[in-house]
């Protein structure tokens, strides 16, 4: 009986591990990450609305702030927040069977397939950081998957989002 109970948690831990995000990061090796100390986000490309805008923001902050980063004036980093979203068309095709005659290629018999399209947006978000001094971008961060079309996906979606970008930073460090 143990051993069920442990296959059936063991399963259930590998489920709930995967994400539905693609998320991936890039850096400058020659960035002396633990030099950063302070930054300041830049919302200049960030297209989205202000309900989903502050979604982003809060955790943003949040997610800076518990890797040790301190918001300021004069900061070490600019960090440039972006979000995009693309048209997706998933097409399926499934063959459920059916009675197939004889007579090798000229029999008779039924069969049929079925093929069926549905559209949705895909929503992603773009963190990159500047060293603020040089001006080169020293970090990126991109995560995309973002249910667009589904507000309370959303509200779920996009912190959790933040924090799996935000969690390959900085490079090196365990996750």
């Amino acid at each position: 009986m143990k051993k069920y109970i442990f296959i059936l948690l063991a399963a259930s831990l590998g489920l709930s591990s995967c994400s539905p995000f693609k998320v991936r990061s890039d850096y400058a090796q020659t960035a002396n990450f633990s030099s950063y100390k302070t930054y300041k986000i830049r919302i200049d490309d960030l297209k989205l609305n202000d309900i989903d805008k502050d979604r982003v923001l809060n955790e943003l902050s949040k997610q800076l702030q518990m890797k040790g980063l301190q918001s300021g004036e004069n900061p070490d980093l600019i960090v440039n927040v972006k979000a995009n979203h693309k048209k997706i068309t998933d097409i399926t095709t499934s063959n459920p069977g059916g009675m197939w005659g004889w007579g090798g290629g000229f029999g008779w018999g039924i069969g049929m397939n079925r093929t069926w399209s549905s559209n949705y947006n895909e929503g992603a978000i773009i963190v990159d950081m500047v060293d603020a001094r040089s001006q080169k971008l020293v970090w990126q961060g991109i995560g995309s998957g973002i249910s667009v079309d589904r507000p309370k996906a959303k509200q779920k979606q996009i912190p959790q989002i933040v924090g799996e970008i935000m969690a390959n930073y900085p490079p090196g460090m365990k996750k």
